[in-house]
């Protein structure tokens, strides 16, 4: 079914090993809804499955951790460190196959912004800096201050990226279509970026060319290891998800960023956060969204704010996004793409969707609340 007001959104592109029906995607979303073990759920195979029958091209799946030392950031939080977590993955892979979409993993360190941890006390990151803030209970946490964490070793720099290729490897297994490296919202590979984070003296610190070092580790390890045609995305941010007022230093500062990680082998460069579709910085008109697809020459996914279809064709048409990520919206509406295509209303995020856990079951308690407003969600995607 054609889609005249909205004909870029809906056609079809190819990524490396993605060829997606349409440009439309859902953007990796929190939800602490697997087993303790890191293992997912019938009810997170189910939750996957809807948005790919809901028209949605590509499924991004939330932050799934990468090794079984300091990784895990949160209780219920998926992972991917082992072979019975990455077997479990693979029922999700299949059912959003089935209904028509790709699907990537998004692979996660939570560093210094760990809230729960399974396997091992404390955490680690670039230096020994604490994030700003508390941890946030609608994630299971306490609410108390983050941690001092410890700086990492140049041997547990190596284990990290050793987590990161295994975790790659272990999708490919799985059958996903490709893996998106996390390095935004405040997490490790970004905290790496972060200046104030990162205090290092070795090869790691000071210059931004020292400080990316160890996303660029990341992804050529991670590139070699799957080879040259699986796809291989990373996601960036300004902000953090405990201090949304950090920037980058200049546009020149993003340029670097956008080329290293396209030389390191980047597939395509997700943004997201504060500059992603408006200006990022002063006196520049320019995006990270423009100057991502300006610098790197490769696909560029954006996200935010851009569950009004108008507004993502334009991301398309004009300011050199490849696919628009839709978070809370897809969260309201799991069918967004085949309610955009028939013309149906959307329905406005309600917070109260996410309390008072950020879960599955928090989301199925608002539904059935809700439902003199919505139909059950299993009707309307099938």
């Amino acid at each position: 079914m054609s889609d005249t007001k909205h004909p870029t959104l809906f056609s079809e592109v190819r990524i490396d090993s993605l060829t997606l029906a349409n440009r439309a995607a859902v953007a990796p979303m929190t939800c602490t809804s697997a087993a303790e073990e890191g293992i997912v759920t019938d009810q997170m195979v189910t939750y996957y499955q809807r948005y790919a029958r809901g028209g949605f091209g590509l499924v991004i799946t939330e932050g799934t951790f990468t090794d079984t030392a300091y990784s895990q950031g949160y209780y219920r939080q998926p992972g991917i460190a082992t072979d019975a977590q990455a077997a479990a993955w693979r029922p999700v892979v299949e059912g959003v196959h089935e209904a028509g979409a790709a699907i990537v993993v998004q692979l996660m360190h939570a560093g210094a912004q760990r809230q729960y941890n399974g396997y091992c006390e404390g955490s680690v990151a670039p230096s020994a800096v604490a994030p700003y803030g508390n941890t946030k209970p609608m994630y299971h946490g306490d609410g108390d201050v983050f941690a001092v964490p410890e700086a990492l070793s140049e041997t547990q720099l190596i284990e990290v990226i050793d987590g990161f290729v295994a975790s790659a490897k272990r999708a490919m297994a799985a059958g996903f279509d490709g893996v998106e490296i996390h390095a935004a919202n405040g997490y490790l590979l970004d905290e790496f970026l972060t200046d104030y984070h990162n205090q290092r003296t070795d090869d790691y610190g000071g210059s931004m060319g020292n400080r990316l070092r160890m996303v660029r580790k990341v992804l050529t390890s991670v590139r070699d290891a799957v080879g040259g045609d699986f796809t291989v995305g990373i996601r960036l941010s300004q902000i953090k998800i405990n201090d949304t007022e950090y920037r980058w230093a200049d546009a020149d500062e993003a340029a670097t960023i956008f080329r290293t990680v396209a030389e390191a082998g980047a597939s395509y460069i997700h943004v997201t956060g504060a500059g992603a579709v408006e200006p990022a910085f002063s006196g520049d008109p320019r995006s990270l969204t423009e100057l991502a697809s300006e610098y790197s020459k490769v696909a560029v996914i954006t996200n935010g704010a851009l569950h009004e279809a108008t507004a993502a064709e334009e991301q398309l048409v004009k300011h050199g996004a490849t696919v628009v990520a839709v978070g809370r919206g897809a969260l309201m509406d799991a069918d967004w793409p085949a309610r955009v295509r028939a013309d149906k209303p959307l329905h406005a995020f309600d917070f109260d969707l996410l309390q008072p856990l950020a879960t599955l079951d928090s989301q199925a308690n608002w539904e059935a609340a809700h439902d003199d407003v919505f139909e059950p969600l299993a009707q309307r995607n099938g």
